[in-house]
């Protein structure tokens, strides 16, 4: 049964401390250790037990051996980046991408650059509109490059090495009212969400068990989710995500669904999105009275869905998104109550799952 006051509505201190906490921490695809510390270091206060596998995907989980189902709530850690791939004569870093950087946001940004002694500062260079002679056109990452400072190529591999993961430097910047700007809200809000999720749950002694996991390298193709959906066996899985807000004056709702900040999270449907957990969702929701948008799905989710739902003959999963406004920007803005209802209707899900359960396709009975 799903019962009305798991429902918090605000983000406490230590949850926006939280928060926070992840958002500073670089995670780059394959080079995620620091952020997901900062994760294991708060869900161990209050789950039952945390574990980190090789590549470090790490895993909570409360009431393992409980007799209710088993759900499980994922998020990536990792976040898109750059990577030095050479240093020339002349002491620049050449680049390569680290997942679906964006070539049109990268010049003129601080970056930091990741190296086994520290962060390096620099900045993405770009030459003044008085002397560029092109029309606009906008050089590939490959052609971009970063200044350091150094003088050469000896200075320049003194301070860095090739293979070095590079992050923009973008303060946590609070808007007006609720919203708030990062680089890498996709996806520390989605482990931000699935650790509330796991804490709610517990502080309602649900009867289901309950696994919060934050995966590496969604960023490079859902491989993090490959390995943990291999090795961990829940009845189902939500997956946390961020999907394309369109209330800005350069989107278009008719062309790519008609989802706003503050309205609330987003439930897929189609595609890997299992019928039964919508409906679990749904209920979920009207019960708690949380606020949800609805997204359409139809060919794939573009998430650790996609590795989820594929493994051990087929795992129930559902995708739950925040909106979130210029994704793969140093500049991402979602709104905190949408994540604060996020977390809330996570856990209102594992309150409800054991009354869903099985979660199948009722072939047999279906007339559509």
């Amino acid at each position: 049964m799903i019962v009305a006051f798991l429902v918090s509505r605000v983000m406490e201190r230590p949850q926006r401390e939280f928060l926070t906490r992840l958002l500073e921490t670089p995670s780059p695809a394959g080079f995620e250790a620091r952020g997901q510390s900062v994760w294991v270091e708060y869900v161990s206060e209050f789950a039952d037990d945390v574990r980190v596998d090789a590549y470090g995907n790490a895993v909570a989980v409360y009431n393992e051996d409980g007799d209710g189902s088993a759900v499980a709530f994922t998020g990536h850690a990792d976040e898109i980046g750059l990577m030095v791939r050479s240093v020339d004569d002349d002491g620049y870093l050449h680049l390569t991408r680290i997942g679906g950087a964006d070539a049109t946001v990268s010049r003129g940004q601080y970056v930091e650059v990741h190296t086994a002694d520290g962060p390096v500062s620099g900045v993405v260079g770009q030459s003044p509109i008085h002397l560029r002679e092109d029309d606009g056109d906008v050089p590939d990452i490959e052609a971009q490059y970063v200044d350091v400072g150094a003088a050469d190529r000896e200075e320049a591999e003194s301070l860095v090495a090739v293979g070095d993961p590079i992050t923009y430097a973008t303060p946590v910047t609070e808007l007006a009212g609720s919203r708030l700007a990062a680089r890498g809200m996709d996806n520390r809000v989605g482990t931000w969400a699935a650790a509330e999720g796991l804490r709610r749950a517990a502080e309602a002694e649900v009867d289901a068990t309950v696994y919060a996991i934050s995966t590496v390298q969604e960023e490079l193709g859902g491989q993090g989710a490959k390995m943990v959906g291999f090795d961990v066996e829940p009845d189902a899985v939500v997956v946390i995500d961020v999907t394309f807000a369109v209330d800005t004056p350069d989107s278009d709702p008719t062309r790519h669904g008609d989802v706003t900040l503050g309205g609330g999270p987003t439930i897929g449907r189609g595609s890997a999105n299992h019928p039964v957990l919508v409906d679990l969702a749904r209920t979920a929701a009207e019960t708690a009275g949380i606020d949800v948008q609805y997204e359409a799905l139809g060919t794939s989710t573009g998430t650790d869905a996609g590795s989820f739902y594929t493994q051990r003959g087929g795992v129930p999963s559902l995708v739950v998104s925040l909106p979130n406004r210029y994704m793969h920007t140093p500049v991402e803005v979602v709104d905190t109550d949408d994540v604060t209802a996020l977390a809330d209707l996570l856990a209102a899900i594992a309150a409800g799952a054991t009354d869903h359960e099985p979660f199948t396709v009722d072939v047999a009975s279906s007339s559509r």
